[in-house]
């Protein structure tokens, strides 16, 4: 009987960088990668105009990616995760699909101040002018106000970057 893989995930503002960490991770520890932003294009493409969108969406593909990573996790393969935990029910989602699948994981806390994340989304604006409707000061924001950082008494092996 295999191992199982473990589960990495990341927290951090809009521009922190979990994108660009999770990739790097992904080959680093020979995992496979899943973004929640290819997910979504791919099964919505042209339906995210607004955060409310984004929250619907998302939400319609958990259960698909919950039972799909803990198939992977299964065979003994780390599981690279690149969708946000940046709040508590988000975390809580991510606490549930390590216990079901009985996996080991870390949460990586990408921490930033706003003005580097703006920053970095000015930049992203520019390498990807597709995405400026959605990578804006606005948004950010306006994500920004739900977000939570990982607390120590949440039960995961977190590491602050």
């Amino acid at each position: 009987m295999n191992s199982k893989g473990k589960l990495f995930f990341y927290c951090g503002k809009m521009g922190a960088g979990k994108s660009t960490l999770s990739t790097q991770h992904a080959q680093a520890e020979n995992a496979v990668l899943i973004s929640e932003d290819t997910w979504l294009a791919t099964h919505y493409p042209d339906c995210i105009q607004t955060f409310e969108d984004y929250l619907t969406f998302s939400s319609r593909i958990k259960p698909f990616i919950k039972h799909h990573v803990m198939n992977i996790l299964a065979t003994g393969t780390n599981v690279v995760m690149d969708f946000p935990a940046n709040t508590v029910k988000q975390r809580l989602w991510f606490k549930a699909l390590c216990q079901q699948a009985n996996c080991s994981h870390k949460l990586y806390y990408i921490e930033r101040t706003n003005e580097q994340c703006l920053a970095q989304l000015a930049k992203r604006r520019q390498q990807y002018p597709e995405r400026a409707h959605f990578d804006n000061e606005q948004v950010f924001h306006q994500v920004t106000a739900y977000f939570e950082a990982p607390q120590n008494d949440e039960g995961f092996e977190i590491t602050i970057i």
